[in-house]
């Protein structure tokens, strides 16, 4: 396999392991390391296809566009953080205070800080909603403030897949005066740091997007502990057609089987829907990793990695660590550590995406794949390359 881009000479064991990843399946990947400022990798390779554009098994580039899924959640985490910072969004006071009809059937007490770490009961919709409808924010955001909590606000934590995108967005929205949510983060987070990173692609970026799907794994690959963690997905959700966990994947299934369409790549789904390149994940998240950085305040910062919350997760079935938005490390499971320091947050994408930061080695990574495992959380290849990583850095004793 081909391996493309520009690389420093001691990450040479990351750049075998990216190629090694193709001869597990891999068909389509870039890969970014910022470290202490520096871009040290930033790499890609293999093809993607774009059926809208007409594209059958193109090359990769550096400028791929990929569908990171949940990965974008930290984007959106880190737009609120930044109105935290400047003081017109509170952590701990209610968001009807901004939001007023938000307060609908029993929300008026939830804060922001819930709402950022799961414990909002906000993991998914009871009422139903029409697949066409995810394509349009305002129906969206109705919605959203007219839903009940599935449980007490605070009294548990459940992941929320779609929901934590369209509530988080409009406050962005409402504090920052900004036309929409995309516009926000274009201003204050994208171009500053010279990135492609999209909440509803423009018109001259459409081809720039390789089509997702699922990934190949050649006979013989065992399964990882997150591809079962998958099945246990797929058991919760059988087990109660309406519960939570259903509702949150399912209503409506275009969250599953719209996501290579025009109107998904250029609706704002903020949960989901962000569309980038390794480099911006590893650009954004190297940023937070740098002592030097401008794009968060130091006192804000620190809430990217201070835990909020760890239990079993009602929507996924597993435990789960969240800080403001971001999942923390969980050590003793390979599936799930965002990087080996004490302070490392990011957050993955289904399928195999992910971007995180390590203050503690000033790393910022950025992965992307258009070929999508079937772990929940951190897929085995960008464990893997996370892995490869840290024996470059640790070896070195940086």
């Amino acid at each position: 396999m081909s391996i493309n881009g520009q690389w420093s000479p001691r990450w040479q064991p990351v750049i075998d392991t990216f190629a090694a990843n193709f001869t597990m399946g891999e068909e389509g990947a870039g890969l970014a390391l910022l470290h202490r400022g520096e871009m040290v990798v930033n790499v890609w390779a293999g093809q993607r296809s774009n059926k809208l554009a007409g594209l059958e098994r193109v090359d990769w580039s550096e400028h791929t566009l990929v569908n990171i899924f949940s990965a974008g959640k930290g984007l959106v985490a880190l737009c609120i953080l930044q109105l935290v910072a400047e003081g017109k969004l509170q952590l701990d006071e209610p968001v009807a205070d901004i939001w007023p009809a938000f307060a609908q059937a029993g929300k008026g007490a939830i804060t922001l800080r819930q709402l950022l770490c799961h414990r909002a009961g906000l993991s998914a919709f009871h009422q139903h909603i029409a697949n066409e409808q995810i394509f349009d924010w305002e129906l969206m955001t109705q919605a959203a403030a007219a839903e009940t909590p599935w449980w007490a606000p605070d009294s548990a934590q459940g992941y929320s897949p779609f929901m934590f995108g369209w509530i988080l967005g409009e406050l962005v929205k409402r504090a920052s005066g900004y036309p929409d949510f995309n516009a926000y983060f274009q201003a204050k987070v994208a171009q500053p740091l010279g990135v492609e990173c999209h909440f509803g692609v423009p018109d001259n970026l459409l081809t720039a997007i390789a089509d997702t799907g699922p990934l190949k794994r050649p006979l013989g690959v065992a399964a990882s502990s997150n591809g079962a963690d998958s099945i246990a997905l797929g058991k919760l959700m059988k087990a109660d057609p309406r519960g939570v966990t259903n509702r949150a994947f399912s209503n409506p299934i275009s969250v599953m089987t719209a996501t290579n369409s025009r109107e998904w790549r250029q609706a704002q789904i903020p949960a989901a829907g962000a569309h980038a390149d390794a480099r911006a994940l590893a650009t954004i998240y190297g940023a937070l990793a740098n002592p030097r950085q401008q794009i968060l305040a130091e006192p804000v910062l620190r809430l990217c990695w201070q835990q909020q919350t760890f239990a079993d997760d009602r929507t996924l079935g597993l435990p789960l660590r969240f800080s403001h938005g971001f999942m923390l490390s969980q050590h003793d499971r390979a599936d799930c550590h965002y990087g080996r320091g004490a302070r490392a947050f990011g957050h993955p994408g289904a399928g195999g995406c992910i971007g995180f930061a390590d203050p503690d080695f000033e790393l910022g990574f950025g992965y992307v794949t258009h070929r999508m495992g079937q772990g929940l959380l951190i897929d085995e290849r960008a464990v893997r390359l996370i892995d490869a990583a840290y024996q470059v850095l640790e070896q070195e004793n940086v």
